[in-house]
This record gives structure tokens, sequence and C-alpha cells, in this order.
């Protein structure tokens, strides 16, 4: 038995580890809640991640933007309103067709986002140091076997962490038959 009461044996069983996920996600959960609270003041949840669409991919059209969120143009539309108006996001005149608009970030936006993502993996890595270093490699093992399961892409070094809040271009998850 470990120091926690398991035994180290492998798990086979699909509910034991669908359980631990659930269990990891709800610990992820409140990591992100604590570090969206700096900014709940300025910003929803649905315009931070709207924020963090225009972070990860860049200017966008809003039919493209609304694509990516999953949303109606017009729901799009009022979310970038919003964040226009608290100087967090706007409009510009594509370069390459002067008849369309595109949104962007603003300075500001692209700083909440740094510091979100900044705030949630200074937390995580917290954690992680908390865990024996020869957990580690396990740890790095498996979260790699699930994150790739799910279609989810890899956060590496060069992007800066961007996809804070697991909101990347990945269709939902089919069911096998």
């Amino acid at each position: 038995m470990n120091d926690r009461g398991h035994s180290p044996r492998a798990v086979d069983d699909v509910d034991a580890v669908t359980r631990a996920v659930l269990t990891a996600s709800r610990l992820l959960v409140a990591v992100t809640a604590r570090s969206l609270a700096a900014v709940e003041d300025r910003v929803t949840l649905a315009q931070l991640r709207l924020l963090v669409v225009l972070s990860t991919h860049g200017s966008a059209k809003l039919v493209v933007l609304a694509d990516r969120l999953g949303v109606n143009p017009s729901t799009a539309m009022r979310m970038i309103d919003r964040l226009i108006a608290a100087g967090l996001a706007d409009r510009q005149t594509n370069p390459d067709n002067r008849r369309e608009t595109v949104l962007r970030l603003t300075d500001e936006g692209r700083a909440l986002v740094e510091d979100v993502t900044e705030r949630r993996r200074q937390e995580i890595a917290a954690i992680v140091e908390r865990i024996a270093p020869e957990q580690r490699s396990a740890l790095v093992d498996a979260l790699t076997a699930f994150t790739e399961a799910g279609g989810e892409p890899a956060v590496t070094e060069g992007d800066g962490g961007l996809h804070p809040l697991g909101w990347a271009d990945v269709p939902p998850l089919q069911q096998s038959s």
C-alpha cells in the first residue's frame, strides 16, 4: 500500500479511473475559478472565453469568432460590444479586404488573458511541487494520454500556456458504438 492507502498495482477499472479523473477535475475547476476571481468584476466567464479565443487565434471576423465560440453572431456581437466598451477588444478594418471588419484584442485584453493564465499556472505548479518527484513522470504520461484521447492539443512552452480554459477548436468527443 502507498501512503494514500491505494495498492500500487495498475488500475484497469474504467470506473475507478473515471472517479479519479472526476476528482482531479473538481480540483482543476476550483483552481480555474480562483484564477478568474481576480477579473470577475471586469468580465464574465463567457467574455473571458471570447478573449481567450482571440488571444489564441488572433484577429477574426465576427462570423468566424461566433463559430469558434459555438454561439450565434448576434450573441458574439453583444459580447464583443461589451468588451470594446471595457477597452479589452476593438474593431479594425481588415487589411486584406477593406470592406470587412475584424475583431482583435487590445493590449489590455491580452494582459488580462495572460494574468488569468499565469495565476492558474502558478497555482497548478504549487500543487505539482507537492507531488513526489518520482510520481510526476507518471502523472505527465497519464495526463498526456488522457488529453490525447480527448482530442485536446498539448500546451507547449512556446505558446505561453494559451488555451488556458480548455477552449481549443476541438470537436466534441464522439461516442463509440
